[in-house]
């Protein structure tokens, strides 16, 4: 007999929230806010705008579903299951932040600020919750297949990501290590750089438009939906030993791009979440490409 669906709500603590835990008590964060010349009234409207948002929607899920939530700082230790629908309740980045850890179970975006937030992931209001959730187990539901980009080490460690990954040293210093694509004629290049971005269409109204712009690019930004990655390395620095000429390209399917560690520690982490991050030491290799997983979001 199989499991009825289970409705998994993703929230974030608000700001409001965050001050409590920073300051302990509402009168202290005022307080503080004051001195620096704003006022506290505003974010806690935000604040209640959110707590209805998440009621509304956990008042949708059908009776016969099951129903869990979880929020993100605790997302890497949350078990989702195949019979799961992803309702996200908050901002587009949380969204990004909720997929890497998905594997192909229907997303719908909630919006709880509409206005506020752009909306392009998180398209809907709370009042569509329950439509939502009916289409997305329906047969032939309305769900879009959003590109995601995955870097897999030597060591079979894997980290996938909805908008980009991002290579490099944990903090300020220069990252070096050698860069090549699979298929390429010649060695790979030595290069010492500020890292490597790899980003898809999603991820093409962030981070990866920055860099993309900043160069003049001629290569035309992906859409969202296209199985096609953009990269970039960022500041290349040229000297006897290191070289300047792979610091931009596209991904197909089937393509791989590949980086072999030179210094003592790189981090790998997608979608900012340096807190969930790979580590990789001299000598590992790792290879980024189009992910087999895509984000299913539900239209």
């Amino acid at each position: 007999m199989s499991l009825a669906p289970r409705a998994v709500l993703v929230h974030r603590r608000t700001e409001y929230e965050e001050l409590l835990a920073r300051y302990g008590t509402h009168g202290q964060a005022a307080f503080l806010l004051s001195r620096r010349g704003r006022s506290i009234d505003e974010v806690v409207r935000r604040h209640e705008r959110t707590r209805q948002a998440l009621r509304e929607v956990a008042a949708a899920v059908p009776l016969t579903w099951r129903s869990s939530s979880v929020e993100r700082a605790d997302l890497d230790r949350f078990p989702f299951a195949p019979e799961d629908v992803v309702v996200v309740v908050g901002q587009d980045g949380l969204v990004a932040n909720t997929a890497k850890y998905l594997r192909g179970q229907p997303v719908v975006g909630i919006d709880t600020d509409p206005g506020r937030n752009p909306g392009v992931l998180v398209r809907h209001r709370c009042a569509d919750t329950a439509a939502l959730l009916r289409a997305a187990i329906a047969a032939g539901d309305r769900a879009e297949e959003l590109t995601m980009v995955e870097a897999v080490a030597d060591d079979t460690q894997r980290l996938l990501a909805l908008n980009e990954i991002y290579l490099g040293s944990p903090g300020h210093q220069t990252a070096r290590y050698r860069l090549g694509g699979e298929g390429d004629q010649g060695p790979e290049e030595a290069q010492a750089s500020s890292g490597v971005l790899v980003g898809t269409g999603t991820g093409a109204t962030g981070w990866l438009r920055s860099l993309w712009l900043e160069r003049g690019s001629s290569a035309g930004l992906p859409s969202p939906c296209e199985r096609r990655l953009l990269w970039f390395v960022r500041e290349a620095w040229p000297s006897p030993a290191t070289g300047t000429t792979k610091v931009a390209g596209e991904l197909g399917q089937g393509q791989g791009l590949r980086l072999t560690v030179e210094s003592d520690r790189i981090v790998v982490f997608g979608d900012g979440m340096e807190g969930d991050a790979l580590e990789l030491t001299w000598g590992q290799s790792v290879r980024l490409g189009i992910a087999g997983t895509s984000l299913r979001l539900v239209t």
